[in-house]
């Protein structure tokens, strides 16, 4: 019977205390204005800044000059056809390649169509031509939007040349001889070929990730410029277990997060119309180790803060890398295996390539599936959150026996200082 009341008090006091550092970590969020910034106001502004700035989804009137040495119906009925095309605007016709140049490099215009004075008599013989493109590739969704516009018109220009110069074949045979093998393009998961239903969500998660980071990290630093002893630990009977601490702190900022995560993950979305084909409960199933691992990762980082600026001057910067290395802006095929061992050191990375299969393409947990599926990421973020949870552990067990060695350290000091006074 003592040993089950004792095992029955130590569960009681295990929870209360755990309740009282829930309680106190809340407070020290809602006290700290530097950290209600990075919990709240970043995650709320930055999902609409980016989503306002890419809200066009495509490029629409790239701004292209042309310079027609040829100067025939042809060559103004191509140029006619190209502007006609959404996605590029003709601004002007210049005499020469120096002239059209000058453009490019005053920003008035971002692409040159050259037309070569033999390109209509070339046509007109039945000989080849050529339309040269001079795109400025600074600006790849320019280059994008031209090459577009430029080999639609010259497809459809030449299937029409083709037929005219056969002017004794039937339909049938016209058609079989501009166009013998018809394909058609279809664009799956991203329809619109949208660049903010392809980036917006990998940032998305990407902000969630990094806002733990450095509100944590704050949180960290403050915790040591205030407490005895500059430890991360403060001292106190309810700081005394490990796991109450872990538990207790990290469920207040799991708390505070899935409301963040209803508002970045879903509300914005719904705003500003990005894909959203997955199953809400799939998503839900897989934030959840992905913000456990966020979680642990932030507290083992934080006990390495020593400041409250600390994390602001080692992790803002890093946003940037874990974007490109996460393997949505660049192909992750393409990145060095050494990149790809860091990546999967950050919850980021399988959060992002995760997330966007299920929001983008509906994949599911299964495995297979034609490779959309993200078991693999699942479980890597599982790992993750495991890993993380035990260097939090060790991290702030460290600093328990610490706070105790230097309580210890001054009762000694103190005692002895006393002792010297009695004898004086």
């Amino acid at each position: 019977m003592k040993r089950e009341h004792r095992l029955r008090y130590i569960i009681k006091e295990g929870l209360l205390d755990t309740f009282y550092i829930w309680k106190d970590e809340l407070r020290n969020v809602f006290k700290d204005a530097g950290v209600m910034i990075f919990f709240f106001l970043v995650p709320f502004v930055y999902p609409l800044l980016y989503s306002f700035i890419y809200n066009n989804e495509v490029v629409h009137e790239a701004k292209m000059v042309v310079v027609d040495q040829s100067d025939s119906y042809l060559s103004r009925e191509f140029t006619r056809r190209v502007n006609a095309t959404p996605d590029v605007e003709v601004v002007g016709v210049c005499p020469d390649m120096a002239e059209a140049k000058k453009m490019l490099d005053e920003k008035k215009a971002y692409g040159i169509l050259f037309f070569p004075p033999d390109y209509s008599k070339d046509l007109h013989e039945g000989r080849q031509t050529t339309v040269s493109l001079y795109c400025d590739m600074s600006a790849l969704l320019f280059y994008k939007a031209f090459l577009l516009a430029t080999t639609e018109v010259s497809l459809d220009m030449g299937k029409e040349l083709r037929m005219h110069n056969n002017p004794s074949s039937t339909d049938k045979m016209d058609q079989i001889t501009v166009d013998p093998i018809p394909y058609e393009s279809v664009a799956l998961f991203n329809s619109q070929n949208g660049f903010a239903s392809f980036l917006v969500p990998a940032i998305l998660i990407l902000v969630l990730q990094q806002t733990l980071i450095l509100g944590i990290g704050m949180l960290g630093g403050t915790a040591r410029e205030k407490n005895r002893f500059h430890s991360l630990v403060p001292i106190c009977r309810h700081f005394n277990g490990t796991l109450r601490i872990v538990f207790g702190k990290s469920l207040t900022y799991l708390l505070l997060y899935v409301v963040v995560c209803i508002w970045v993950l879903a509300i914005v979305p719904k705003l500003f119309s990005l894909p959203q084909v997955g199953e809400p409960l799939t998503i839900l199933l897989f934030l959840l180790p992905y913000l456990f691992a966020c979680i642990f990762m932030s507290m083992t980082l934080s006990g390495f803060m020593t400041s409250r600026e600390s994390p602001m001057l080692v992790f803002v910067f890093t946003s940037v890398i874990l974007l490109f290395i996460s393997g949505v802006s660049w192909p992750e095929a393409a990145i060095p295996p050494f990149w790809k061992v860091v990546g999967y050191l950050f919850p980021s990375t399988p959060g992002i390539q995760g997330f966007i299969r299920i929001n983008t393409a509906g994949a599911s947990f299964r495995w297979g599936g034609g490779g959309h599926e993200v078991a693999h990421e699942y479980r890597v973020l599982w790992i993750q959150a495991g890993v993380y949870f035990i260097l939090s552990c060790i991290i702030y067990r460290y600093q328990i026996i610490r706070s105790r060695k230097m309580i210890i350290k001054q009762y000694r000091y103190m005692k002895m200082r006393r002792m010297l006074r009695e004898r004086e």
